[in-house]
Order: structure tokens, then sequence, then C-alpha cells
């Protein structure tokens, strides 16, 4: 700061002034030099760094000199010199409101420092975040199980379908021909099968026949036998002809072969019974397969008519009326939107304190006001990379480490997923909790989280 100038030096500053004027104006002259001085010494001091600002005040003119009253004007302006302006108390209230607005924001910048840091302390060190997750469901491809043209498609994109419900029809003409023909072919069959079944208790009749007529030619035989004995007994002593003796012996003759033919004709007339069991046996067996071939028709046929096997919503649809199909084209994907889960890769060095069932905070970017608790429910047995179509081999060349990430099965809670608001592909961002303490139950070789409805998965 300068020192302020004396009212002793002002004044001389005056009289030297008042020394150097002459002319026939000097009184005028001396007079505004002396305004001009006081006006200085009033003024308040300057700062020495404090730039200069440039008088916006009109210059002294001519008039002054010759006594106008221009000159005597000039007075008023130099005594309001020595007072007070806004220009001067102005730097000091923009001092005061820039010292308030600091301290305010100081002040919120010490809350806000000491909120973070109680979080860190109570929550965030606990938790175990990532942005790679994504919503996932067991998606069902629907392909055709038999070949033929479209004859019709009841669903749309987007629908949602009950299980069980027709998503399209084949056509269906040639199966049920090929119906018709495995009936006919089995209704053959059955009556072949009645038929030998009807000629077994024939044949076991001419078996019992035939042991009747071995009875009777036994009997015959014994007769035959006795009256050979007694002719040969009486021409022994000359009572009986050589020509009766000689008929009695062929009529015994006769006889046992009678008898060896009664005894064949009952074993020919078992074996007949054994061949027509034989036939009915492979007769039956026939009809089996004929049966078999009429259900794998009627299968076929069933299948002209391509069903929903789960609950979900139809999308990628790829058929429409007139496709010719073959066995195993796709036709559409089925979509279980109430049962969608969530893929989270977490790099391996997250995964030490990743446990299941511990809370999961999620975030969904296409719903960003729905706060959504889930539960950790298994971790993967590999690294993606493991299970990729070429997996790395590190054994040869440049090795360079790079952070693995390994899925994180979580499960959804079932009334969030009964709303069927996510949809597989979302980006979802996950914070799970491991300071809470978890429920584990194992189950063979994999472990899995136990739920709050007490159902383990």
């Amino acid at each position: 700061m300068q020192p302020e100038r004396s009212q002793t030096g002002q004044e001389t500053l005056a009289s030297d002034r008042l020394i150097g004027v002459r002319g026939p104006h000097a009184a005028q002259r001396a007079r505004a030099l002396h305004l001009a001085a006081v006006a200085e010494s009033a003024s308040p001091a300057v700062e020495p760094d404090a730039p200069e600002v440039p008088s916006t005040e009109p210059l002294a003119s001519p008039a002054a000199d010759r006594g106008s009253p221009a000159a005597d004007a000039s007075a008023p302006h130099a005594k309001a010199a020595g007072e007070p302006t806004a220009a001067t108390t102005a730097p000091a209230g923009g001092n005061r409101r820039k010292r308030f607005l600091l301290g305010g924001i100081a002040a919120l910048a010490v809350l806000a420092a000491g909120w973070y840091g109680t979080h860190w302390l109570t929550v965030g060190r606990f938790l175990v975040s990532t942005d790679d997750a994504y919503v996932r469901a067991d998606t069902t491809t629907l392909a055709a199980k038999v070949s033929g043209y479209i004859s019709s498609v009841d669903v749309t994109d987007n629908t949602f379908v009950h299980a069980g419900e027709v998503i399209a029809r084949i056509d269906d003409g040639d199966y049920r021909l090929a119906v018709d023909a495995a009936r006919d072919k089995v209704a053959t069959q059955r009556a072949t099968v009645a038929r030998i079944g009807e000629q077994i208790p024939a044949q076991e009749a001419a078996v019992e026949q035939a042991r009747a007529q071995l009875v009777s030619a036994q009997a015959a035989a014994t007769r035959a036998q006795s009256e050979l004995t007694r002719q040969q007994a009486l021409a022994v002593r000359d009572f009986a002809s050589k020509q009766t003796l000689e008929q009695a012996q062929a009529t015994n003759d006769q006889a046992n072969a009678s008898v060896q033919s009664a005894k064949a004709a009952i074993d020919a007339a078992i074996a007949n019974v054994a061949v027509l069991r034989a036939q009915q046996q492979e007769a039956a067996r026939t009809l089996q397969e004929l049966q078999t071939a009429q259900a794998k028709a009627e299968r076929d046929l069933s299948f002209t008519q391509i069903k929903a096997p789960i609950d979900g919503v139809i999308g990628n649809r790829a058929i429409r009326v007139g496709d010719f199909v073959q066995t195993g084209t796709r036709l559409a994907s089925l979509v279980p939107l109430d049962e969608v889960y969530i893929d989270a890769n977490f790099k391996e060095t997250q995964l030490a304190r990743l446990k299941p069932g511990q809370p999961v905070d999620i975030r969904v970017d296409a719903l960003p006001d729905h706060d959504i608790t889930g539960t950790v429910l298994s971790v993967s047995p590999a690294s993606g990379s493991v299970f990729s179509l070429l997996p790395p081999d590190n054994a040869t060349g440049n090795f360079t480490k790079i952070v693995q990430r390994l899925p994180v099965r979580i499960q959804l809670p079932p009334d969030v997923a009964a709303k069927r608001l996510l949809r597989p592909g979302m980006s979802v961002v996950v914070d799970v909790n491991t300071k809470a303490n978890t429920s584990v139950a194992a189950h063979g070789d994999m472990t899995f989280a136990a739920q709050a409805a007490g159902r383990v998965r």
C-alpha cells in the first residue's frame, strides 16, 4: 500500500502548481488545480497489484479557463469523489459471497467423502460386480420329424403358446394312407393267427384218433397171434391144413404191421401239433411286427401336427405355408420366458469370494426402474475358452497371460420371471454381496443354493 499523502504535502503541491500558473486566467486555473489536489487526497489507496482503471470523467474543457459555468460544475463532482461509491464497496461483498460458496462446496465434499467411506466399509468392500452379464433361457428349437409340405401355420412370431398347442401342420394325406395299409395288414395277420389256432385242436384230436387206432391194431394183433399159435398146435398133430396155418401166419403179420402203422400215425399227429404251434408263434410275431408298423405309421401321422413341447414364446419362425420340410428341418424357436436366468462372466480373480446362495443385486439396462434381487446358483466347471470350438494351446509360441472369465449362474425370483419382462440376450449389471450368509446343499459333484422356498435346484 502506498502511504497516504499528508494534508501539508497536498497544499505544497497545490502551491507549486499555483506558482507555475501564469496568464490572464490564473485564478481560475489555480482553483481547478486545488480542487484536483483535494479529490486526489480523498480517493482510497490503491493496491500495488491492482490495475489502473482509466477515468471515465470528461477532461476540463477550455471553457473552464474562461470562467464558464462548466468549471464551476466540476466542483460537486470533485466533492463526491471523496465519498465511498459502489465501485469501492463491490469487491468486499463479492469476496464474502465467494468465501461462502467455497465453504459450502467444501462441506458437501466432506459429507460425500464420509458417506462414501462409510458405505465402502460396510457394504462396498463386500460387493463383487461385473457388467459382463446377460439374460439367458433354455431355448427349444422346433424341427420337423417327418417330411412333407406345410399345409398351415397356426401361430405368428412373438406369440405365447402352451405345451401341446399346435404350431403348424404338414400335409398328412400320404401318412393316412400308410396308416390304413398298416391296419389292413394287421387285420389279415390276425385272421391267420386265428386260423392256425383253430387247426391245433383238430390236430390234437387226430392224435387221439391215432392212439385209438393203435389200441385196435394191438387187439387185432393179439387175436392173430393167438390164432397162429392154435393153428401151429393143430398142424403138429395134423389136425390143421398147411393152408390154414399160412393164413393164420399172414393174419398175425398183418396185425403186427397195423400196430406199427398206428404208432407212426400217433407220432405224425403229435408232430403236426408241434408244427401248428410253431406256425402260431410265427404268425403271432408277424402280427406284432405289423402292429409295430401300424403304430409307427400312426406316430408319423401324429408328427404332421407340430406341437409345442413346453410353454413359451415363438421366435425366429422360419416356416411358411407351402414350404417343403424334411426330417430335422428347423422350423422355429420356443423361448420359455418364465424360466429365464442370468449368466454373469466373472473374472477368475473374483471367484474366491463367490459362493452359491449369496444374494445378487441385478440392474437391467432395459428396465432401469426395476430393482431385482437374485441368488447365486452355481459356478461353471470351466472357463468359456475351454468349451470353445478351438481351445487355446499355450504350449507353443509366445505366451501372454490373460485373465479368464467363468460363467456364474444366477437364479431370478419366480415372481420376476413370471412377469416375462426379461428377454434372453439383455445386458445386466450384477453386484454379488459376499458378506451375506449362505445356505448350501450338495448334490453329486455340483453345489447348488438352497432357496428360501425350500426347493433345491
